[in-house]
């Protein structure tokens, strides 16, 4: 592998979380951190309901981080329990209506926030940028 290119890479990550957190300082965008909204992503591609379990594993995280995260949520009333009925020790988070909104308010006005960034970008450089970061998280999920 090409040292450089893999320096470059390293250096250009460092600084997009670093600008990725600033687009999430940029603005007050509500009343959701990184990983309340990630959280809240995923139960909402589950169909508005997933378990501690799956969202560990999605997320590649101990059940107890999850449960912690998921417990500030169901405290906002973001999510409630829902018992597992072929397991009486686990249960299913089901995101509410609020929990709903702050999602698609939180997404909304982080995406406007990078329109503006990419906003000189051809439609080819978007997809191709997208592309190579979905390629680059799905392989550190798998690695």
């Amino acid at each position: 592998m090409d040292e450089r290119a893999i320096e470059t890479i390293e250096l250009e990550l460092a600084i997009l979380i670093r600008r990725i957190n600033s687009i999430s300082n940029y603005k007050k965008f509500g009343n959701l951190d990184r990983s309340a909204y990630l959280l809240l992503h995923q139960i909402n591609v589950h169909n508005g309901s997933a378990g501690v379990k799956i969202l560990a594993d999605e997320f590649q995280l101990d059940i107890s981080t999850v449960s912690r995260q998921t417990a500030s949520l169901e405290k906002k009333e973001y999510v409630y329990r829902i018992p597992d009925p072929s397991d009486g020790r686990a249960y299913f988070l089901q995101i509410t209506e609020l929990g709903k909104k702050e999602l698609l308010q939180y997404k909304k006005s982080r995406m406007e926030r990078v329109s503006e960034i990419i906003e000189s970008w051809t439609d080819e450089e978007r997809e191709i940028f997208g592309q190579l970061l979905k390629k680059f998280n799905r392989g550190a999920i798998n690695s």
